[in-house]
């Protein structure tokens, strides 16, 4: 395992994309949750290496949208989309770092949009205002950390309920009894036609979908107090679906499918943002005590599959992850319709965001354990 991956191929990015927007996915400057990926990786790799180089590219890019006044630029609240949420994950901490008011003034707005988000009968967050009544495995990670943080930091417990009652109904209502795993969606309406008449799930399990959802669970428990009544309820959960996980992972490569548990159909692929994002949440599980030593085995062999299938030396000597599913949802226009054929036909990129930046939370969470391992010996 080389233990500076990490740094490796984020320092690769950030010196292909010194500024939002950056050039490759945005033609302009906009709030939005791909960014939020990127912010939370450079942030993690400043923590873990104190290099101010990554703290300053941090603030300077988010403060494009934190105005002096802590208006968030191009952020509207009532789009109620809970993708929105995720780039405001890093505000605590440049809050906490600089105790700039703006940033405070910014979080405030966000929780406002929790505030008064729309919910099905069952308390879950809508996905989006567009997408009435449904619930995504994508929403758990944009929105449950950022509760768990602004509950941390803030105290405002109910925050820690909120973030643990929406893990365990987006399980309850979109998990497969058979294999374990959870669908990509849920419509309480079952309007949609990609919506079983019956259980109102999306027809398949779409891989990115369900790394969302296990990322999402170890960055909740990471501020969610050790005797909340349900903490022991999640991590039960995040257990049982890593199991499952798993169990489609491909034996020959350590990677996993774009549609997680048909392998063998025509036109599925393996694929990198999934595989990093499984990667990351059984080595981050593995060492928070949360899944067993084998969980960290299958992160190692998955994290070996990523380098050898996805990343490539550019001509100037610098890295880069191909093999990142451009997008996948549900509805909208043109119509998705949550067939096999349709996540099988969607683009591929190189170092997008979804794909890159869990990549480089993955191999930071092994790379903290070989130091573990080192500090040991010596």
């Amino acid at each position: 395992m080389d233990i500076i991956w990490s740094t490796r191929i984020l320092d690769s990015f950030m010196k292909r994309n010194k500024q939002l927007p950056w050039g490759d996915f945005h033609s302009r400057l906009h709030w939005n949750y791909e960014n939020g990926c990127m912010m939370t990786a450079v942030e993690r790799v400043w923590r873990a290496t104190n290099d101010p180089i990554y703290f300053d590219y941090l603030k300077t890019n988010m403060d494009l949208f934190i105005q002096d006044d802590g208006h968030i630029h191009t952020y509207r609240l009532n789009e109620y989309n809970v993708d929105q949420l995720n780039q405001g994950k890093t505000l605590f901490t440049l809050y906490e770092e600089t105790g700039e008011e703006k940033y405070r003034i910014a979080i405030e707005q966000l929780m406002t949009q929790l505030r008064s988000h729309p919910r099905t009968a069952e308390g879950g967050l809508w996905h989006k205002k567009i997408y009435p009544f449904q619930m995504w495995l994508d929403g758990v990670y944009m929105a449950c950390p950022l509760m768990t943080a602004y509950a941390d930091i803030m105290g405002a417990n109910e925050w820690f309920d909120e973030a643990v009652h929406e893990i365990l109904l987006m399980e309850k209502v979109s998990r497969d009894p058979e294999t374990g795993l959870l669908y990509h969606a849920y419509d309480e309406s079952r309007e949609q036609a990609w919506a079983d008449p019956v259980t109102g799930c999306s027809p398949h399990f779409w891989g990115r979908a369900l790394g969302w959802y296990v990322m999402a669970i170890t960055d909740v428990l990471d501020t969610l107090p050790l005797d909340h009544p349900k903490r022991g309820q999640v991590i039960g959960i995040f257990y049982r679906v890593c199991e499952a996980i798993m169990k489609v992972q491909d034996k020959a490569t350590g990677l996993w499918y774009q549609v997680l548990n048909l392998p063998e159909q025509e036109g599925n692929y393996l694929e990198a943002s999934a595989s990093s994002m499984f990667v990351c949440a059984l080595a981050k599980g593995a060492r928070l005590g949360y899944l067993g030593s084998h969980a960290l085995e299958a992160a190692r062999r998955g994290h070996d599959g990523i380098v050898s299938q996805f990343v490539k030396v550019r001509e100037d000597g610098s890295y880069a992850l191909e093999g990142i599913c451009k997008v996948a949802g549900l509805g909208g226009q043109p119509y998705r319709d949550g067939s096999f054929e349709y996540y099988i036909g969607e683009p591929l990129r190189t170092d997008d965001p979804k794909g890159l930046a869990p990549f480089v939370m993955a191999c930071l969470e092994l790379e903290a354990q070989m130091t573990e391992i080192t500090e040991i010996t010596v």
